[in-house]
């Protein structure tokens, strides 16, 4: 459902592995139906398509659909559907499973069938069957990844070429990294969904996206760029999910500085970093292209042909609903900052930071003028890092950005 750029790709991969994919799958797996309002004239698959859901609900023959529509509606309408029909859906839909996931795993459960969505974080990076498979001894305490190809080259750009987030943001746009309205994207609603998901299966409570704070880019500037490099930090988009107790965890999507000695700070331009952090295995991190038509096929495919091996015989992948309370609000976590302040005269101004602050490492980058002060604080929550800064008489808050223990 859906010949776009992935669903295509899925056909495309179905089609050009047949002989390799039916001997993983234990049998062939032949494409029946192909759903698209659009026409596609002279294309391979033309004789599949159809116009008409009904036409792949009320086949009998049909045993496995795959969902590369996004979006919710009518996704959300047909893979339920389908699930209630008896045949198992594998979806790229990150939205979906965000917004939807636990509702259709029950359905799923009940049935007897199978929901999986392997390509809906990490594209073609393998990240959730490992997590629930290759990683299940492990207590899994941390999750944190950049999880958004798009932002992620926008800051590479803004780091080695000391380009504003202006040009950044255009130079992705022209390479066909953003997208004409790139705020799905900027605004950190793509890696929302995504750590949403991995807090979901990591943790087993369904975790919605209006429950997680999600700070973007929008407020980066170069000089915060340069306060992190000073501070010996790179600036990532970070989704991060902590376990905090058995039933509370944090969740949030914000700007963050990593250490340069971080598994996750020198992955740039369009890839993509998953770090898991189990009792374990320690640290593993995942790295791969999060996007793209063939590497997400790739992850849809593998999916297939698990779904296939197990007709009639459901896999584990399940999490349970949301509980009220789960998420902590964002401003009770507890973590450093890089502060940077303006002020008339520094040294009144340092004064009152370090009275309100104690004791906190200065942060001294080029080129920034005898009005600024740019320090890290000590581990605090951002409420209370909010009422130090707005007491302060002499300074006023330029920037303030979260240091990620990573």
């Amino acid at each position: 459902m859906g010949y776009g750029t992935v669903g295509s790709g899925v056909a495309e991969v179905l089609n050009k592995n047949a002989a390799s994919i039916a001997r993983k799958a234990g049998d062939e797996l032949k494409v029946l139906r192909i759903l698209d309002l659009r026409d596609f004239p002279g294309d391979p698959f033309e004789a599949c398509l159809t116009k008409d859901f009904n036409d792949i609900l009320t086949d009998d023959r049909i045993q496995i659909v795959v969902e590369t529509m996004g979006g919710l509606r009518p996704a959300y309408d047909f893979v339920k559907s389908c699930l209630e029909a008896g045949k198992s859906v594998v979806t790229s839909n990150k939205e979906l499973v965000a917004a939807k996931g636990d509702e259709l795993l029950k359905l799923a459960k009940d049935n007897n069938l199978n929901f999986m969505f392997e390509a809906s974080v990490g594209g073609g990076i393998p990240i959730l069957r490992p997590i629930n498979e290759c990683l299940a001894a492990n207590e899994v305490s941390e999750i944190a990844g950049i999880l958004n190809g798009t932002t992620n080259f926008m800051l590479t750009q803004m780091i080695e070429q000391h380009m504003d987030f202006d040009a950044a943001l255009s130079l992705a746009q022209e390479r066909g990294y953003a997208e004409r309205d790139p705020s799905a994207d900027i605004d950190g609603h793509d890696a929302c969904r995504k750590i949403c998901i991995l807090a979901s299966l990591a943790f087993g409570k369904h975790v919605y996206p209006d429950a997680v704070y999600t700070e973007g880019l929008r407020k980066i500037t170069l000089e915060d760029v340069a306060a992190a490099g000073a501070a010996g930090g790179v600036i990532k988009l970070i989704g991060h999910v902590k376990k905090v107790a058995d039933d509370k965890v944090q969740v949030m999507v914000a700007p963050m500085v990593l250490p340069k000695a971080s598994l996750l700070s020198d992955v740039n331009g369009v890839f993509n970093g998953i770090l898991v952090r189990g009792d374990a295995i320690g640290d593993v991190v995942f790295y791969g292209q999060g996007a793209g038509k063939l590497p997400t096929a790739s992850a849809v495919v593998g999916d297939v042909i698990d779904e296939a091996k197990h007709i009639g015989n459901r896999k584990s992948l399940f999490w349970d609903g949301a509980v009220d309370g789960y998420v902590l609000p964002a401003d009770v976590a507890e973590m450093a900052y890089l502060v940077r302040l303006s002020c008339d005269d520094r040294q009144t101004a340092w004064a009152e930071v370090l009275s309100a602050f104690g004791d906190v490492k200065a942060v001294s980058r080029p080129d920034a003028g005898d009005n600024e002060l740019a320090f890290i604080t000590n581990v605090m929550s951002e409420a209370a890092l909010n009422e130090k800064v707005s007491a302060l008489r002499g300074a006023k808050l330029i920037s303030r950005i979260r240091m990620a223990a990573l």
